[in-house]
């Protein structure tokens, strides 16, 4: 699954993001769970949660409806050089 999941990152979600300078890295999954950190342009980005939950968790479950229930953001948006609170 993992497999599947990296490709259709590398295909549709990371040259979007790196559209605006950002990025997405994979962390874990467990349990119908894809945990993320996002990097660039997207730490610290005021539209992160609309990009992970609209944009990103959208895809996943409607690409992979049975293995995909939620996308959770493992970045730490409060540290680097835009954070936001």
């Amino acid at each position: 699954m993992l497999h599947k999941i990296e490709k259709l990152f590398d295909e549709q979600v990371r040259p979007a993001l790196a559209a605006h300078g950002g990025g997405v890295e994979i962390i874990d999954f467990d349990n119908k769970k894809l945990f993320v950190k996002l990097s660039g342009g997207c730490q610290g980005c005021s539209s992160s949660t609309a990009t992970l939950k609209d944009g990103i968790e959208t895809l996943l479950k409607t690409t992979f409806p049975d293995f995909i229930e939620e996308v959770v953001d493992m970045t730490d948006h409060t540290s680097g050089d835009s954070p936001y609170m």
